[in-house]
């Protein structure tokens, strides 16, 4: 599990296989350069795509970025990572994305992505999490989470524990304003 520590950390979840080109590489590599420069440290899953663009916005920022890697996996992480963390297991891996995070930011991405916003969604949900931002980032989310609504048993206030963001610049202001009172026991 990563340290205790004071300092805030965000989460940015996303695919790994969003080239450079992409819009969802460009804009994680905004929101990270944002966040680091705002005093966060940045936590991804370590690798490629959305991963590797937040992690390498946030370093030439001068911040400090977290991937949380799986042993299992035979890939190498990003190079712009500053502390590796190393999972055995897909769930703990999951559980140092989030725990220690005073939010989080999903950009478009596969079944992964979806993996991991269910989670921290459902922890908002339950009261497992204390409140905290979840920022789904890009035009997408809005259309995914009104099918969920349609086909799945998803409430209003449900979908109000969720921030919606068009840029990285809105998605940052979000995570900058409502992580103030966030707390990590």
């Amino acid at each position: 599990m990563l340290e205790n520590t004071s300092e805030k950390i965000v989460t940015i979840f996303g695919g790994s296989q969003c080239g450079e080109n992409s819009p969802e590489y460009q804009q994680a590599e905004e929101l990270g350069a944002r966040l680091a420069k705002a005093g966060f440290t940045i936590c991804t899953g370590g690798y490629l795509g959305v991963m590797e663009a937040a992690s390498r916005g946030a370093r030439e920022a001068g911040g400090r970025v977290f991937g949380i890697v799986m042993n299992q996996f035979k890939s190498e992480p990003n190079r712009y990572l500053t502390d590796k963390v190393a999972s055995d297991h897909f769930y703990d891996r999951l559980q140092n994305l989030i725990t220690r995070s005073v939010g989080f930011v999903a950009l478009r991405g596969g079944m992964g992505t979806v993996t991991e916003v269910s989670l921290v969604w459902n922890k908002l949900q339950t009261g497992v999490l204390e409140r905290r931002p979840l920022v789904l980032l890009g035009d997408c989310w809005k259309e995914v989470v009104t099918a969920w609504q349609k086909n799945l048993v998803v409430s209003d206030s449900d979908v109000a524990l969720l921030d919606f963001a068009e840029s990285a610049e809105e998605a940052a202001r979000i995570l900058v304003e409502k992580s103030e009172e966030v707390r990590i026991s």
